[in-house]
């Protein structure tokens, strides 16, 4: 299912307005400093390529290109919660060293930590604001090879009001976007 300009526009939008902080602050014990969203610090992400449910991104930084491939929920519950847009991003900044980071903006603030799952396996995420990183960064590449095989990932979560939230992300075309984010940030 290809998704209408609209999605595009506002996920390149989303990406430059989730906050910079994340990447100045000091991650947790074992993890490594993320930048909040790929476009962060102003600059406007450029739609590449639509791969199914997932959108491939450039954007260009002081630090260099910046490629990425991002999605949003496919279903939120509980459905009745006030929340902002949610979105999953994997990114690569090459002029950084950094390549399939895993990160995600839930649209609301959160308390204590997250969860990724895809199929049986469950990955702990951190938390800060609105935002989620994988715990122990040396788990991204297995994450990433468990999303390539399978059909769909699960983020939980529980908002500062106490909340208890699943997001249900698609992985139709994801194998797809991260080829050509690689291709685009050699």
């Amino acid at each position: 299912m290809l998704r209408s300009t609209p999605f595009l526009i506002l996920l390149a939008v989303a990406a430059v307005a989730v906050p910079e902080t994340a990447s100045a602050q000091r991650a947790p014990a074992g993890g490594r400093p993320a930048a909040a969203a790929p476009a962060a610090g102003g600059q406007q992400g450029a739609a590449v390529a639509q791969f199914g449910d997932w959108g491939v991104f450039t954007s260009a930084t002081p630090r260099g290109k910046v490629c990425y491939a991002a999605s949003q929920p496919k279903t939120r519950a509980p459905a009745n919660l006030q929340r902002d847009p949610a979105f999953f991003f994997i990114t690569s900044r090459p002029g950084e060293n950094v390549r399939n980071e895993i990160s995600l903006t839930l649209g609301f603030a959160l308390r204590g930590d997250a969860t990724v799952a895809v199929g049986p396996t469950s990955f702990p995420m951190w938390t800060q604001e609105k935002g989620a990183w994988v715990k122990n960064a040396a788990e991204e590449g297995r994450i990433i090879t468990a999303m390539r095989s399978g059909s769909q990932l699960t983020v939980r979560s529980t908002s500062q009001r106490g909340n208890v939230t699943t997001d249900t992300y698609s992985l139709t075309g994801l194998a797809q976007a991260l080829d050509r984010v690689a291709q685009e940030c050699r």
